[in-house]
């Protein structure tokens, strides 16, 4: 279990630090001088990983937010209604931002982009 190490001389978080001449792990501060020898060499990773399922339903529940515009301009091409959330975000594979609209019908949640 890894916690927070905080600087004894300004209470600032201490970063993990490598010693490579001495070759030990040290916590350091990023504010002031303050080092100390870690207690425990270890070095957590954590990875997390979405099924597919789960961004689907993300993206679904983007309808819902109230904080993302809307527009009746536009009709949904899988069941006609003509309300739609849209956000601009980087497509998968491009460089550029694009436009991508949200179906506000509960029933549908089609997702397409401009």
């Amino acid at each position: 279990m890894s916690t927070m190490k905080f600087c004894r001389e300004c209470n600032n978080i201490l970063y993990p630090k490598e010693d490579k001449e001495q070759k030990i792990l040290l916590y350091a501060c990023r504010n002031c001088d303050h080092q100390e020898v870690a207690d425990n060499n270890c070095v957590y990773r954590n990875e997390i990983h979405h099924a597919v399922g789960e961004r689907t339903q993300v993206l679904q529940d983007v309808a819902a937010d109230p904080t993302l515009p809307r527009t009746k301009s536009v009709r949904c091409s899988q069941c006609n209604h003509g309300e739609a959330v849209f956000f601009q975000a980087t497509a998968r594979g491009e460089e550029g931002m694009t436009l991508f609209f949200v179906c506000c019908n509960p029933n549908c949640g089609f997702r397409w982009r401009d």
